[in-house]
């Protein structure tokens, strides 16, 4: 949905508008569960990969539920560009993470250990985020990474995944294969008709796989040993606490050891961070279209993305084995909902500081079984995977030399992780200056997005045969003025609490 398609005026609360608190914190709750089956979902992949207990794993689910509400008020706020926009647990880091809990494992060393580790390098790695934004300097990187560096980079987060999907759903067929067809049915079908199916499609999806294995277990049709039986999660729910402090706790699974994995996976990490920002800076373009709102200015880019690097930070402290950015689900919801007030993400960000305070829900949250967490992973990465190749539509596709730097980003960020993963360097005896540079060259070749982010942006910007418009450049570093922003918040400034959109942006 665009401008191009709607009515001037048509947002009902506008950035700058101020709905009563009882109106906002509904609205606000709203806004939030759009973004509720991405973020289960990380947890679940990091969880997975780690063989977290189930109560650490409902912690997990907790813990990065409080996070999004702290990153949020951050963003939404002086502090970052002060836009509507949820933050929360970004795929950008999942396969930066999934490197350095191999390396982990490759030691022997249990999931605590790889907690620690994927921490140190997010909190390590969030200096590059935070001095990028904050100093301006963005804006020069800008000039180098267009959608021909964009495309496959997003494109890598869902591919490289693939190899979680069905063998997650081989664990009961009959589940998954239900959940997947009710992605299906409620995000393409039912969703052209109903606005709950439009706004909800993941969670009702994951809803009815999981009432699904409830029925297959209560009658005894699944079997006690298969993946999909929920009787011992059940269990969890019952002794589950009503209250915990615990997800608001610093270091809460130990304080990381620095060491050559720390160093290396801060390093893999920097291509989720490049991922990231990319996504992030359209989503920031995207919330202003959709808000009817002045396109964001450099500065407001640049203070967006500090902040966020301000709450990977934040994510890092808190051991959320993830990072933050911005969601394009919620951008959507603006869309849908026609609600673009700050006070509104606020209300809805608090919302989130108390939720994950109550054991049981997270508890709950732990209890999905995973051939339905596959189904998911199967329908929501492709998606992912198809949004980064969207941002080739910038780009002259008939230009021979940008389909080579296409071609050979993608097939890099696939093959040398392939190779990588299977076949590991040891390099432990090389000396420990030799170990540590081993290891980060390893942990970035291990990773696709960075293998695709290094080949696609070396050759983009050294080999000739394409102008600026060919590169799709042209649109990527489009920006708006001050004075455009400063006479939007005066007319917002000028309505009334709780008075709906009776003016127009120019």
């Amino acid at each position: 949905m665009s401008n191009g398609t709607q009515a001037k005026g048509w947002v009902l609360y506008p950035i700058g508008s101020r709905p009563r608190v009882g109106l906002a914190i509904l609205l606000g709750i709203q806004n939030y569960l759009t973004m509720f089956g991405a973020t289960i979902l990380i947890p679940y992949i990091m969880g997975g990969a780690m063989k977290l207990p189930q109560e650490e794993l409902a912690l997990l689910i907790s813990t990065m539920f409080f996070a999004s509400g702290i990153t949020t008020l951050f963003q939404c706020s002086k502090i970052g560009n002060n836009l509507p926009i949820v933050q929360g647990g970004t795929f950008s880091f999942l396969g930066p993470a999934l490197s350095i809990v191999g390396m982990v494992a490759a030691q022997g060393l249990g999931w605590k250990v790889m907690i620690q580790q994927v921490s140190a390098a997010i909190m390590f790695a969030s200096v590059f985020e935070i001095v990028l934004g904050y100093t301006g300097a963005m804006g020069t990187v800008k000039k180098i990474i267009g959608p021909i560096v964009i495309g496959p980079v997003i494109a890598m987060i869902g591919l490289n995944l693939y190899g979680i999907g069905a063998p997650w759903m081989a664990g009961n067929w009959v589940i998954s294969l239900i959940t997947l067809l009710a992605l299906i049915l409620y995000s393409q079908v039912f969703s052209r008709k109903s606005k709950v199916f439009l706004l909800f499609p993941v969670i009702l999806a994951i809803a009815t796989g999981w009432i699904a294995a409830l029925i297959g277990t209560l009658t005894g049709w699944i079997a006690p040993a298969n993946a999909a039986n929920l009787a011992g999660k059940l269990d969890l729910i019952r002794t589950a606490p009503w209250f915990s402090i615990r997800p608001i706790i610093p270091f809460k699974w130990g304080f990381p050891e620095l060491n050559s994995i720390t160093v290396a996976g801060a390093f893999g990490m920097l291509a989720g961070y490049v991922a990231s920002m990319i996504e992030s800076i359209g989503d920031y373009h995207s919330c202003c279209r959709m808000a009817e709102a002045p396109i964001p200015t450099g500065r407001m880019i640049s203070k967006g993305l500090g902040s966020e690097g301000l709450g990977c930070l934040v994510d890092g402290i808190l051991q959320t084995c993830n990072g933050t950015t911005s969601y394009s689900e919620n951008i959507g919801a603006i869309g849908l909902t026609r609600v673009a007030s700050r006070r509104v993400i606020r209300w809805g960000a608090v919302v989130m500081l108390v939720i994950p305070l109550f054991a049981k829900f997270g508890a709950v949250m732990a209890t999905l079984p995973q051939p339905v967490v596959g189904s998911m992973f199967v329908g929501l990465f492709g998606l992912i995977a198809a949004v980064g190749i969207s941002n080739l539509q910038f780009v002259n596709l008939n230009n021979a030399r940008n389909l080579f730097i296409i071609g050979l980003g993608l097939f890099a960020g696939l093959s040398f992780p392939a190779h990588f993963n299977a076949a590991p360097i040891n390099w432990a005896s090389a000396g420990k200056l030799a170990e540590v540079l081993g290891n980060i060259l390893q942990a970035i070749l291990r990773t696709g997005m960075a293998d695709a982010a290094i080949v696609t942006m070396l050759l983009d910007n050294l080999l000739p045969g394409a102008t600026r418009e060919e590169r799709g450049l042209a649109v990527w570093e489009s920006e708006a003025s001050e004075e455009a922003w400063v006479k939007a918040e005066a007319e917002w400034k000028a309505m009334k609490v709780g008075e709906e959109r009776k003016i127009v942006i120019q």
